[in-house]
């Protein structure tokens, strides 16, 4: 099952390298050190499908309706969304690895909004990230990482700003505060209100994964893969490792991590602003509820 409902969201098509990166990461399941995981959950459905009800799309298991760790129906908006993340469901081995489940979870982020969050308060802290963005702050010693933030950073910044009709601060002396134009403000706010209230929720853990507005906002808009917008993210830790070295167990995955957020994200808010219709509707009796 889980191979046929990852073939079909090849037609839900948001950039081949991203989908690419969302179906190696169920592949290959991005592993962590499970340590820090408290409490491991079997496996315990064979199939998960998914069914269309009320112009909403549902993800069963089995014959079962899957519910958010608040007890609410887990429902999507669109057939694409609903396929993706019953492949996340059907990619789970002995083991449900829940914080691989990136989809899933920002889909349930949504649905519970456990932080009570407006559409203003969300809008408000992704632009909150200007002001300390990543790719604002350059650092002049040493002068080899000054360079390559001129010639990785500079550039990003400037299509951003042409893109959107924005002004970004760009501070090169640390003892110095943002100059963070009102008329930016202004810009960004509208284009933000023009997304729904889902989309927002996958700026806001866009932002918080690469501590960029900048770089979230060129990557939703096609301007960077996702793996040029996590390598921008980390320029300066890749400079230091390059320096310093690799602690392969530990840069690696969090490498890895840090694209599957972002490819994950990017279809999350794609799809979020999509209205796609399913043609053929195949309706799966749903008794009782599994609750995460």
């Amino acid at each position: 099952m889980a191979a046929p409902l990852a073939r079909k969201l090849s037609k839900f098509d948001f950039g081949c390298t991203t989908i690419r990166l969302f179906r190696n990461c169920l592949k290959n399941g991005c592993k962590h050190d499970r340590s820090f995981n408290t409490r491991e959950l079997k496996k315990f459905y064979k199939n998960a499908t998914i069914t269309q009800s009320d112009g909403w799309f549902e993800v069963n298991l089995d014959q079962r309706k899957l519910r958010t760790p608040c007890g609410n129906l887990f429902r999507v908006p669109n057939e694409a969304l609903a396929l993706a993340v019953a492949t996340e469901w059907n990619s789970q081995k002995k083991i449900i690895n829940r914080h691989n489940m990136h989809l899933t979870s920002l889909c349930n982020t949504a649905l519970d909004n456990p932080m009570h969050k407006t559409r203003d308060t969300l809008i408000s802290s992704i632009l909150h990230f200007l002001e300390t963005d990543t790719v604002s702050f350059f650092i002049k010693e040493p002068p080899e990482l000054y360079r390559l933030q001129k010639e990785h950073w500079g550039p990003m910044i400037q299509m951003v700003e042409e893109r959107y009709g924005i002004q970004v601060p760009v501070i090169e002396d640390l003892a110095s505060t943002p100059d963070l134009k009102m008329e930016t403000v202004a810009t960004l706010t509208k284009y933000l209100q023009s997304h729904s209230d889902w989309a927002l929720f996958g700026y806001t853990f866009a932002v918080e994964t690469v501590k960029s507005l900048v770089l979230t906002l060129a990557l939703m808009d096609r301007m960077l893969t996702v793996e040029r917008c996590v390598q921008l993210s980390r320029l300066e830790q890749d400079f230091q490792i390059e320096r310093w070295g690799n602690v392969e167990w530990y840069h690696d995955l969090d490498l890895y991590d840090l694209q599957s957020r972002m490819a994950a994200t990017a279809l999350f808010v794609y799809w979020s602003n999509e209205t796609v219709k399913i043609k053929k509707k195949s309706m799966l009796p749903a008794s009782e509820a599994y609750v995460f």
